[in-house]
């Protein structure tokens, strides 16, 4: 984040850090199934309120076992890549055989967001962080300033409110790829229709012992003919 100097009347400084994000990123989803993780976020990114960028990529891999998401500062979450990027090559240089799996990438976001925010300059961004290594499956999240939790499926944003709850209905732990990418694109419409935020143009990527794939990106049917959609304010009082 930026750091700006002030100076009153020549005598004293401080330092000012900005405490609010720019430009931002709405939800990610991401579960487990039968092989592996499974990860769902849009391409939207809003400057303020204004959807200004459409094809920004929220889903990235890290290393040979994990795959990362996030929602949030755009800018910080390229911070953050940057940073698991020299975590990663610091780990190769070992040579030793051995490499970073996801909970150790987890732990260590962990403790990044929560050194940041102690600083009181956070990384805006909460995060989902899943992969596989050795057979075991691993999906988590961090938020801005730290808080972090193991679970069968996670969402941030929006996701937390409205896509959890059907997730807690549908979601099974012998789910097929197809099924998970079924029950993710229907999280991901309803998000889509209660979101402003959101964009009809998304990606999912599976991580699994045999590597990463991010699809390419596509959009959702959807239907926008319901009662409640043509007429919003019908018995809502004062409204326009």
């Amino acid at each position: 984040m930026k750091l700006l100097d002030s100076t009153d009347s020549g005598n004293s400084s401080s330092i000012e850090r900005t405490q609010y994000p720019y430009v931002t990123g709405t939800s990610v989803i991401g579960i487990k199934y039968k092989d592996g993780i499974l990860m769902a976020a849009d391409m939207g990114a809003s400057y303020g309120s204004t959807l200004r960028y459409k094809s920004v990529e929220r889903v990235k891999p890290v290393g040979k076992h994990s795959l990362i998401g996030a929602s949030g500062e755009i800018s910080d979450f390229q911070e953050i890549l940057r940073s698991l990027d020299e975590l990663i090559l610091y780990d190769n240089m070992w040579d030793d055989g051995n490499s970073l799996g996801p909970k150790e990438v987890h732990n260590y976001l962990t403790r990044m967001m929560y050194n940041r925010r102690n600083k009181f300059d956070p990384l805006w961004n909460s995060l989902v962080l899943g992969g596989v290594k050795n057979g075991q499956k691993y999906l988590g999240m961090v938020s801005m300033i730290g808080v972090h939790f193991e679970d069968n499926h996670v969402a941030t944003g929006f996701g937390n409110h409205l896509a959890r709850p059907i997730l807690r209905d549908e979601w099974h732990e012998n789910l097929t790829f197809e099924d998970g990418v079924k029950l993710l694109e229907k999280c991901m419409r309803v998000l889509l229709y209660r979101d402003r935020s959101a964009v009809n143009k998304l990606q999912i990527a599976k991580i699994t012992e045999e590597g990463v794939t991010v699809s390419q990106p596509y959009a959702l049917k959807t239907f926008w003919n319901f009662n409640a959609f043509q007429n919003p304010t019908v018995g809502a009082e004062g409204s326009w």
